[in-house]
């Protein structure tokens, strides 16, 4: 059965917006704190005493702390291991506050999401281009021959990290008639370096001719996984806002090296809308 592609993304906007306002989603991150920074192992506004301990942390709480773990209040200590899941299901919660365990690169931090945060309160909604089929683009995806490789790239936070990448996605850009800032374009290709997820879908960080001017400092986009021969649709209507673009706590990294394309994408997300 045939389906409208406009339709589907729209279906997908709705569902987009959705989550990011659920009570738990990225709007109601209050902090990521780094235990490094907290010796002691008391972290202002966060309830209990934090400490790592090679591959776990260790908390300790009372009972004035309220601390729940696994629906089961706390009193005394326990040994926790980075959190995978959803943020909805995260092992502790004070009050309404979910605490998140992190690990980056064999540091630890605490993340606080809150849902009565104030950029959850103040979010009215995500400004997307309208979709356009001319960027749904044939793609294609090369592989490093060499496998994974890790480059340093500079973080929201202003910490550089190591981003994986495995290969690059090429594709195909025509002169868009009336978007600002690719009149005279030829036809010609262009490439943008990606990591490949666990379930093989592609992820690439990329800024465009539109980014700090009509869309937000950067972007992600999450194709599909190729085919086997390498051919792939390169669907910029689904280019998405990072993290870090609704709430300053994220560590989104920027995009590494060659992967500013020198034409305006205005398709996909471009800003996030407050009240």
């Amino acid at each position: 059965m045939r389906t409208d592609p406009q339709q589907d993304w729209q279906i997908w906007h709705e569902q987009r917006t959705e989550t990011v306002r659920a009570p738990y989603g990225p709007l109601s991150l209050t902090g990521t704190h780094w235990l490094s920074d907290h010796p002691e192992g008391r972290i202002p506004a966060v309830a209990g005493q934090w400490a790592e301990d090679g591959d776990e942390v260790v908390l300790a709480a009372g009972t004035e702390d309220r601390i729940t773990v696994d629906g089961k209040p706390l009193t005394g200590e326990i040994r926790l291991t980075a959190d995978t899941g959803p943020i909805d299901e995260s092992r502790v919660l004070a009050g309404e506050q979910r605490l998140v365990v992190l690990r980056r690169e064999g540091l630890w931090a605490v993340r606080v999401f809150d849902p009565q945060s104030p950029a959850r309160r103040a979010f009215a909604g995500i400004e997307a281009g309208p979709y356009d089929e001319k960027w749904a683009l044939p793609g294609r995806f090369r592989p490093y021959d060499e496998g994974r490789t890790t480059i340093q790239v500079e973080n929201a936070d202003g910490r550089a990290r190591g981003l994986g990448l495995a290969g690059e996605i090429a594709f195909d850009v025509e002169g868009v008639e009336g978007v600002e800032g690719n009149e005279g374009v030829e036809r010609n290709e262009h490439t943008l370096q990606v990591a490949i997820e666990n379930d093989g879908s592609l992820w690439a960080v990329f800024a465009d001719g539109t980014s700090d001017v009509s869309s937000y400092h950067f972007r992600f986009l999450r194709p599909a996984a190729p085919a086997a021969d390498g051919t792939m649709t390169v669907d910029f209507n689904r280019a998405l806002l990072p993290p870090c673009a609704f709430a300053d706590h994220f560590i989104c990294p920027f995009p590494p090296p060659g992967n500013t394309l020198s034409i305006a994408v205005p398709a996909g997300e471009r800003n996030r809308i407050d009240r």
